[in-house]
């Protein structure tokens, strides 16, 4: 059975793991997930991230937690298969008054809400983390 959307996918297994207090958490990687990940690892909200070099390659996730609490509160999915959420980057979302972040897929690769602002360049909402 074919996954229709790998993004939301990723989002749900890291929440879950969360729940469970999991110190990390792996699925099926794909280019936009490394990316994703990669953003949540410079943005401080995961310790870190591997890709296994395999037939079918694994993305594992190394989960932060501060205090016995997890790192990420919320992390939602915006933009869907089903109806997808581009903006320019005048309009980008400030996610709690700029305490989180949106991940954002523009021309330029994956970056966070503040940087797509400061390029000037607006793109597809992936999703949104506090």
């Amino acid at each position: 059975m074919s996954m229709q959307d790998p993004i939301s996918d990723m989002l749900t297994r890291i929440r879950n793991a969360h729940h469970r207090s999991m110190p990390e958490v792996a699925m099926p990687s794909s280019k936009l997930k490394a990316s994703v990940a990669k953003v949540l690892e410079d943005e401080g909200y995961i310790s870190g991230f591997s890709v296994s070099e395999e037939i079918k390659p694994t993305l594992t996730v190394a989960l932060k937690y501060f205090d016995g609490k997890p790192v990420i509160e919320e992390i939602s999915r915006t933009s869907k298969p089903s109806l997808r959420v581009y903006m320019g980057s005048n309009d980008l979302p400030k996610v709690r008054s700029g305490l989180g972040i949106a991940i954002i897929s523009t021309s330029q690769g994956v970056m966070t809400d503040r940087a797509a602002r400061t390029a000037g360049i607006g793109g597809e909402v992936l999703c949104t983390v506090f």
